[in-house]
């Protein structure tokens, strides 16, 4: 009932709003977006049909749909494996942790592994990071876009 009245009432607001000596067109570019390049993957899809259920691959959006699409193509798009544990990384040598990110939250339990208490870090895409209890080294191997860093705050 308020969506009728509302309906009925927004012409009539409209047109009192509009300046006296105003046109009802709009300016309109039709200049093509410049890009370089391929345009970025789509992350939504397509939806459902009318009465029907979507399926998750129609449904999917973002980040969920990025991990569908790679396990649909063989592949995991989040590397959840641990890592190496069965050495201490050292700084010629560090334990090199795989991203899509200029940074990573990593947890060390020691070598071998759950020798120490669990330990919560960030590492960072130019600096090598050691665990304060064991001292292992892990740099951040980065995989992601080249210029990605400069968004970050």
């Amino acid at each position: 009932m308020l969506n009728t009245a509302l309906r009925a009432a927004r012409p009539v607001a409209l047109r009192a709003a509009r300046p006296a000596n105003s046109t009802p067109f709009r300016a309109l570019s039709t200049t093509a977006a410049r890009r370089s390049g391929a345009p970025p993957p789509q992350l939504f899809g397509s939806g459902g049909k009318t009465g029907e259920i979507p399926t998750d691959e129609q449904q999917a959006t973002g980040l969920e749909r990025f991990q569908l699409m790679g396990e649909m193509e063989g592949y995991d798009a989040f590397d959840l494996q641990p890592l190496d544990s069965s050495r201490v990384g050292t700084l010629q040598d560090p334990i090199k942790v795989h991203s899509l990110d200029t940074e990573r939250i990593v947890g060390c339990t020691g070598s071998p592994a759950e020798s120490h208490e669990l330990h919560w870090f960030t590492l960072r895409q130019h600096k090598t990071r050691r665990c304060p209890e064991c001292g292992s080294a892990y740099k951040l191997d980065y995989h992601g876009p080249e210029h990605h860093d400069a968004h970050h705050h």
